[in-house]
C-alpha cells in the first residue's frame, strides 16, 4: 500500500512538472512591455536616431549596458528592456528595430527565456524569427548574438544555457551576418564557476568590471 502511495505522489510531481512547464511555454504576453515601448517611441518623436547607427536590443544586461563609456567613439543606440524574452524583440521589432535601419545589431537575451521555463529549443527559434524579420527588410544588417552569460544567481540554470548557446551558435556559424560572442569562458573563474568579481550583489546582473570584458570581447566585431 505504502510503495502505491509513493508511486502515485512521484506521478502527480512529474504530471505538475509537465503542466508548468507547457504553460511557461504558451503563456506569452508582449502586451506587458507597452508601457516601455511607449517611452521608446517618445525619445524618438523628440529625437530620432540617425540610420546606420549600432542598435542593442534585449534584456536588462542590454539596459544597464554604459553604450556611451563602454564605446565613446561608436553611434549606439540602446533598447534594451529589463526582464525582456528574445520573442519580445521578434513581437517589437517593427517599431524599435527596423526602423532605425541599424547597421549592426547587438542582441542579448535569452536569459529571462530560460529560467521562465522555455526549452533551449524555443529560444533558438525565437532567434530564428528574430534573424529572419531582420534581414527581410535589411538584408546586409549584421546581428551579433551574446551567448546566455554563465550568473551565480541562475547556475543550476546554467547547462540549459549552454545548449541553448549551441543551437545559436550553430545558427550563427551558417551565416556570415551573424556572430555569436562567446562570454561563457571570460566569465568563469579557475573552479569552473562565475567570477563573483563580475555581478552586483544580486549575482545576476553585471557590474562595471563584468562588462569591461564584454566591451573587450566585442568591440574587434564593430569596428
Amino acid at each position: 500500500m505504502l510503495h502505491r502511495v509513493i508511486i502515485s505522489g512521484l506521478l502527480l510531481v512529474v504530471f505538475s512538472s509537465f503542466v508548468n512547464s507547457l504553460q511557461a511555454e504558451e503563456k506569452y504576453e508582449p502586451s506587458r512591455w507597452e508601457s516601455t515601448i511607449a517611452k521608446f517611441k517618445a525619445m524618438d518623436k523628440e529625437k530620432f536616431p540617425a540610420k546606420g547607427q549600432i542598435l542593442f536590443i534585449g534584456s536588462s544586461s542590454i539596459k544597464g549596458w554604459n553604450l556611451k563609456k563602454s564605446f565613446p567613439k561608436f553611434d549606439t543606440i540602446n533598447r534594451g528592456f529589463g526582464g525582456s524574452h528574445v520573442e519580445d524583440s521578434v513581437y517589437y521589432a517593427d517599431q524599435i528595430v527596423l526602423p532605425y535601419q541599424p547597421k549592426t545589431i547587438v542582441m542579448y537575451a535569452g536569459d529571462n527565456d530560460i529560467n521562465h521555463g522555455y526549452s533551449v529549443e524555443r529560444v533558438s527559434a525565437d532567434f530564428d524569427k528574430f534573424v529572419a524579420i531582420v534581414h527581410k527588410e535589411l538584408p546586409k544588417t549584421k546581428i551579433i548574438f551574446v551567448a546566455i552569460k554563465p550568473s551565480i544567481k541562475r547556475w543550476e540554470l546554467v547547462e540549459k544555457m549552454r545548449a541553448a548557446n549551441t543551437l545559436v551558435r550553430k545558427t550563427c556559424e551558417a551565416d556570415q551576418r551573424l556572430v555569436f560572442l562567446d562570454i561563457d569562458g571570460p566569465s568563469l573563474g579557475k573552479d569552473g564557476k562565475p567570477r563573483k568579481e563580475l555581478f552586483k550583489e544580486d549575482g545576476l546582473h553585471l557590474n562595471e568590471k563584468g562588462y569591461k570584458i564584454w566591451n573587450n570581447l566585442l568591440r574587434p566585431h564593430i569596428k
